[in-house]
């Protein structure tokens, strides 16, 4: 059995009680409002955490795997490896001043106090960037820090930026792209490393289904390259012939972020009676 430690409550808690349902993993009733579950279904027991205690329970031993966000997975620097960029709760984190701080560049932020709630992150960047600024670490409500004299700026999570505008604050310098990590420990037996291994083959199947449409469409037999060239499908779009003589019905995979495009270029092309279905898995 491998032992996952996820959040028990908060942004990525949702996220993940998502996708492990979708990669097919059950469990019994109760689920995060107790502090340890197992599948019924999957040799994984889940244990339910504080976002930040994660990182140090997999490098403890105490789990074998866990899913945090990249900020505490970085702010923590424990020694785990990043086996999956999971594609869920993405955020950046920024440094912000007041609207009204004249900001030019890097440099004006030379002799700033900054507060943040993650100081190694911001340590590292301005070491990196040869910077010399105050950091003054603070838990929560980092974006009123400035308003009430406590610091000159702020470095924190940004997700659509409307808390730094109702605390008149602006981003000034994006330091971080964060996103949901399935993070592993060191040193996994062969055992765990094959459960992980399979439990990886569920989650890609999951990522690559969401950004991909399954298409079906009938056409005649003298667009077919033409219609052939706009669905290139996986490898190359299925074709099956119909009753009627002179038409056939093709089946492709297209991409989400393409599929307007390609489906007024596949009407151009003689393309009918066109059916678009969500695919639940992929296995690639």
């Amino acid at each position: 059995m491998i032992t996952l430690a996820v959040q028990k409550s908060g942004r990525l808690s949702e996220h993940t009680t998502k996708l492990l349902s979708e990669c097919g993993i059950a469990f019994g009733n109760g689920g995060a409002a107790r502090l340890k579950a197992e599948s019924r279904n999957f040799p994984i027991q889940i244990l339910f955490l504080r976002d930040d205690d994660i990182p140090e329970c997999v490098a403890d031993g105490i789990a074998d795997i866990g899913i945090v966000g990249a900020n505490v997975y970085y702010e923590k620097a424990r020694p785990l490896e990043i086996v999956e960029q999971l594609g869920f709760a993405k955020c950046h984190m920024a440094i912000a001043v007041p609207k009204v701080f004249n900001y030019k560049g890097l440099s004006d932020l030379n002799g700033l106090s900054i507060a943040t709630s993650y100081p190694n992150i911001l340590r590292g960047f301005l070491d990196e960037n040869n910077l010399n600024a105050e950091i003054h670490e603070i838990s929560g409500s980092v974006e009123i820090a400035p308003g009430i004299g406590l610091a000159k700026a702020i470095f924190d999570i940004v997700s659509t930026g409307s808390t730094l505008l109702a605390n008149g604050l602006k981003e000034v310098a994006t330091v971080l792209q964060s996103e949901a990590v399935l993070v592993a420990g060191e040193n996994l037996s062969a055992d765990k490393t094959d459960l992980l291994d399979q439990l990886l083959l569920r989650i890609r199947s999951v990522k690559a289904a969401q950004n991909r449409k399954y298409i079906l469409l009938n056409a005649p037999n003298t667009a077919l390259a033409d219609i052939c060239a706009i669905l290139p499908g996986m490898k190359s779009p299925t074709v099956m012939p119909l009753a009627e003589t002179g038409w056939s019905s093709l089946h492709s995979v297209i991409e989400e972020d393409q599929f307007w495009e390609r489906i007024s270029a596949l009407k151009a092309a003689g393309a009918q009676g066109i059916l678009v279905i969500p695919i639940e898995k992929m296995i690639m």
